[in-house]
């Protein structure tokens, strides 16, 4: 999840004298609600704005859109880490994300918020307007649940708001959060994003007089409010979602034009390979490829030759973050830097770019790849600001020399690499010696250096095979465990395995997530996103200059400071990217005239077209 963040800056009205709880009387005098946040620059929408520029503001509402998802669900509480929950169930945020901006919130639930200098506290005003499906009003109270429910349901929320000490109601529509720390920018920000979840709904009983847990998996529908209800579940295989009619922000400024489908069905498949069968079969109506070779080989069928289909690579102003093959640190085989290296070094990206992936990809170098954040050449003088006293706890290149991944052109530098990862290898302890009629690696106490793969999709199987004949050449045992959905979920959050395919997605305006990413303290949660296990005391320092940066300078360069700090762990096998999104849809969709920079906006901003869909054909 890398997830946005923002700070105020347009007034949006003045609010006289109050007694607030933990608040100066002289910051009572001053408080001035505003209607926005963002995290160092402009807002780009005044108070008084009408609708976001990238909607259309007269687009049909109508229609039925059919989405694809692989494998099956076991819960409908998207509350929890336990489970595989289907999609559908959406409980409004406080603030909402405009799609034309890197880092900017707009009032939703509150219509306005205010925060001291030294950024220690938070103050928002709901919407009096504000309704749960069930139309009870949403309530301070209903916030303050929201946010310890949250954290002891899930160990993402919990680290996400750990520096969150209280939440109290300060009037009878205001609620104010104060921090445990001060000059953090993005507090007052990331305490926008929390969903407000019913209170009155999640400590009642269900129909058959059970006490609700919002910690365990349920079948049972839960209470939302936002613009969709789920309608239909059939479980394992569908859920279908129907617009609400009365959904009570329906005509806010940061609603118009948005949410334009009638019905949004989610269709479950076994398999990716089956899935894009169904595309072809026009069984739903778009998707996003994930696969090189299926976008270079697999669409071509009929609908897309006569333009009943589309297929279109689609370029936004996005970081790339980092995909991997990931290293379980809490596996003692990995703690040695030269083993985790000598991976890399095995691992032949050229040869699997022309083979397997037809050109498309570029090799990841970064964890912030394509963006301003990426470290590139030798470290700048504010970046050793940051690193210099840190020097004793990093690996020295991160101060002598720019990052590059091993290259393998031709066969002489592939024998060249293997041979480094060798000898990388037996410098870590790991030699060669025969077993039966095998070179094997085994340690001083004759324990066979084995890895494990554990993946998901069988896409990944053809991409982690030609690797494994490279590991297996250095006298590595590898094998590939294969699972479903919901059995790989449980060894994720749980950490069990030894090298996963893991994704660090990143925003424009890094800032707490990577403390769940990277940080210490995530190391040991269950369900967190720290999958390396890393624990570094330097790089919990780094990721503290990212989230206490005070301008947008300040947190690129603590950025490139802790990309350089990551990369040169050799934390990872890297992976690739491609700097656009490659989508195919069956045309029967408008779509504005110009896309956000930072989003397809679809399905959101995109609606229904009864004129191209009879051209299409019925779904």
């Amino acid at each position: 999840m890398g997830i946005s963040r923002r700070t105020i800056l347009k007034l949006a009205g003045f609010t006289p004298l109050a007694k607030i709880s933990g608040l100066s009387t002289a910051q009572a005098q001053d408080r001035q609600f505003r209607h926005a946040l963002t995290l160092f620059d402009d807002i780009k929408y005044g108070p008084d704005f009408k609708q976001f520029d990238y909607v259309n503001p007269a687009a049909p509402k109508g229609g039925r859109l059919r989405l694809s998802a692989v494998g099956s669900f076991d819960s409908l509480n998207p509350y929890t880490f336990k489970g595989d929950p289907g999609p559908g169930v959406t409980n409004e945020t406080l603030l909402t994300s405009s799609l034309d901006e890197p880092s900017t919130e707009y009032g939703l639930v509150a219509e306005s918020v205010w925060f001291p200098e030294d950024w220690s506290s938070v103050v928002y005003r709901l919407r009096p307007e504000a309704r749960f499906h069930d139309g009870q009003p949403m309530t301070p109270d209903d916030v303050i649940w929201s946010m310890q429910a949250l954290r002891d349901a899930h160990p993402f929320y919990n680290a996400y708001y750990k520096n969150v000490a209280t939440v109290e109601k300060t009037g009878d529509h205001e609620v104010t959060f104060t921090f445990s720390e001060k000059g953090n920018r993005e507090l007052p920000l990331i305490t926008g994003q929390i969903p407000v979840l019913p209170k009155h709904w999640w400590t009642g009983k269900d129909a058959s007089g059970k006490q609700r847990n919002i910690q365990e998996t349920t079948m049972e529908v839960p209470l939302g409010s936002g613009p969709y209800k789920v309608a239909d579940v059939k479980s394992g295989a569908s859920i279908v979602l129907r617009r609400v009619e009365d959904y009570w922000g329906k005509d806010l400024p940061v609603n118009v034009g948005q949410d334009n489908f009638n019905e949004i069905e989610y269709i479950y498949f076994r398999d990716a390979n089956v899935v894009l069968e169904a595309f072809k079969g026009d069984q739903y109506d778009y998707r996003l490829e994930n696969s090189s070779k299926d976008w270079a080989t697999a669409y071509d069928f009929p609908a897309l030759k006569d333009g009943r289909c589309i297929k279109e690579e689609i370029t936004l102003k996005q970081v790339e973050g980092m995909q991997s093959f990931v290293l379980n640190l809490r596996r003692a085989k990995f703690h040695d830097v030269r083993v985790r290296k000598a991976l890399n070094y095995a691992f032949d990206f050229e040869w699997s770019n022309t083979n397997l992936f037809y050109g498309q990809y570029k090799r990841s170098r970064s964890f912030f790849n394509n963006s301003e954040m990426e470290a590139k050449g030798l470290p700048s003088p504010e970046e050793l600001a940051l690193l210099e006293p840190l020097k004793d706890q990093l690996p020295a290149e991160v101060f002598t020399t720019e990052y590059s991944n091993p290259v393998s052109n031709n066969s002489t530098e592939r024998r060249k690499n293997l041979r480094e990862a060798s000898r990388l290898l037996a410098e870590a302890g790991w030699n060669v010696t025969q077993d039966g009629n095998k070179s094997v690696l085994k340690n001083a106490a004759g324990e066979r250096l084995n890895v494990e793969f554990l993946l998901d999709s069988p896409t990944f199987e053809r991409i982690t095979l030609p690797y494994k004949q490279q590991l297996e050449l250095l006298g590595i045992g590898v094998s590939i465990k294969t699972v479903d959905g919901a059995q790989y979920e449980r060894q994720t959050q749980t950490f069990d395995y030894d090298i996963i395919v893991g994704n660090w997605g990143q925003s424009l305006s890094p800032g707490n997530e990577q403390r769940d990413f990277w940080g210490s303290a995530s190391a040991d949660a269950k369900g967190s996103r720290n999958f390396v296990g890393i624990k570094n005391p330097a790089i919990d320092k780094l990721i503290d200059a990212v989230i206490f940066s005070k301008d947008r300078a300040g947190l690129t360069t603590a950025c490139k400071a802790l990309d350089r700090a990551l990369i040169w762990n050799h934390y990872v096998v890297p992976h690739w990217y491609v700097p656009y999104e490659r989508t195919a849809r069956w045309d029967r969709f408008g779509k504005p005239d110009k896309l956000p920079d930072y989003s397809i906006g679809f399905p959101t901003i995109w609606w229904w077209d009864e004129e191209r869909a009879k051209k299409a054909g019925k779904g």
